[in-house]
């Protein structure tokens, strides 16, 4: 991805103080070869499939403990319904909740609380694999 060309990152978790977190950890530009990010927040299941639906998403950040709607599960129907689905990162609070993700056929993890030396380099890995195949615009 090079410096000019912006990423959208879509932060799912019924808990606001999860979602700034997750913003706070990552930053606007999480290494120097990844564009700045555009962040858009979901609070429920509907808006993120919503959202995704719309596309221009990049990377989901699910958080696997949300309420009524758990991250695994709607990473497993993103990769279900969606042909063209963004990258995938599932927020997790257990280390053994990992299979879960495998699952859900998440491209990554990250553990809950954020780790702020980690989530940039995670994120930048994510969207770095996107490279050639940025979302189809409906």
């Amino acid at each position: 991805m090079s410096n000019a060309a912006p990423a959208t990152v879509l932060v799912y978790s019924s808990r606001p103080d999860v979602r700034a977190a997750v913003r706070t950890a990552v930053g606007r530009r999480p290494a120097a070869d990844v564009g700045p990010l555009t962040w858009v927040e979901c609070a429920t299941g509907e808006d993120v499939v919503d959202t995704v639906d719309g596309g221009g998403v990049d990377l989901c950040i699910l958080d696997g403990e949300s309420q009524p709607t758990g991250g695994l599960a709607l990473a497993r129907q993103l990769t279900v319904e969606v042909a063209d689905r963004p990258a995938l990162c599932v927020l997790i609070a257990r280390q053994p909740d990992r299979w879960l993700a495998h699952w859900s056929r998440a491209d990554a993890t990250l553990p809950l609380p954020v780790d702020p030396l980690t989530a940039p380099a995670v994120v930048a890995d994510l969207l770095r694999d996107r490279v050639g195949r940025r979302p189809v615009a409906r």
